[in-house]
């Protein structure tokens, strides 16, 4: 069973930085596109950051240069370096991929950005 396990969230202030790991278990993270999503109360679920197999990075326009999506091949995690956080990132964060047509998201981490 494909596991993905977050970590790394927390309560930030704005403008501080902020970098969530997703650990996956029974795949390789290179062999995948792996996906962060968040979902803010009373908000659908949004995608924020790919990263294809070939190593490209995709990021909705209001994102892009703040959010970071990386891999560690030797940890088989895929990163997400989150800086300049504002108060409207906060939210719960998960981790997603798709296997042979099934879906697996991880359980979420919580980002919270507050003074």
């Amino acid at each position: 069973q494909v596991q993905l396990v977050e970590s790394g969230g927390g309560l930030v202030q704005p403008g501080e930085s902020l970098t969530l790991s997703c650990r996956a278990t029974r795949i390789t993270v290179t062999l995948y596109h792996m996906n962060w999503y968040r979902q803010a109360p009373g908000k659908q679920r949004e995608v924020v950051a790919q990263i294809t197999t070939g190593g490209s990075t995709n990021y909705p326009d209001s994102l892009k240069g703040r959010f970071t999506i990386s891999r560690d091949n030797a940890k088989n995690t895929v990163d997400l370096q989150m800086n300049s956080l504002k108060p409207e990132d906060t939210a719960v964060y998960y981790c997603n991929t798709r296997v042979w047509g099934t879906e697996y998201w991880g359980q979420g981490t919580q980002v919270t950005v507050s003074s």
